[in-house]
């Protein structure tokens, strides 16, 4: 072999290296770069499933105070009516006394 082509054939060789080299080094540091996103996105959801969370604890918290708040209305409403019964049999009495 010629001079000339055992330093073309190792020219090639190194600069196959170098690329291969380039590309592995690429990737690691594309897929280190992706594992960062990746976390970084986790912790983002992870932070809203939180506050969801939390927004729903609040919720369930307001709906039982709205439960308790029915109950005594209803409690309130009840005695009412019979007041207002009573009212008017009270009514009734006095105007069948007038009568």
């Amino acid at each position: 072999m010629a001079e000339e082509t055992v330093i073309a054939l190792l020219i090639s060789a190194l600069s196959l290296v170098f690329g291969i080299y380039t590309g592995v080094f690429s990737i690691k540091r594309s897929a280190r770069k992706d594992e960062r996103r990746d976390a970084s996105e986790l912790t983002t959801v992870m932070v809203k499933l939180e506050d969801i969370v939390e927004g729903i604890g609040e919720i369930k918290r307001d709906i039982a105070n709205v439960k308790l708040d029915i109950k005594e209305l209803t409690e309130r409403l009840i005695v009412a009516e019979q007041r207002i019964r009573q009212a008017d049999k009270t009514i009734d009495e006095i105007q069948k006394r007038r009568n």
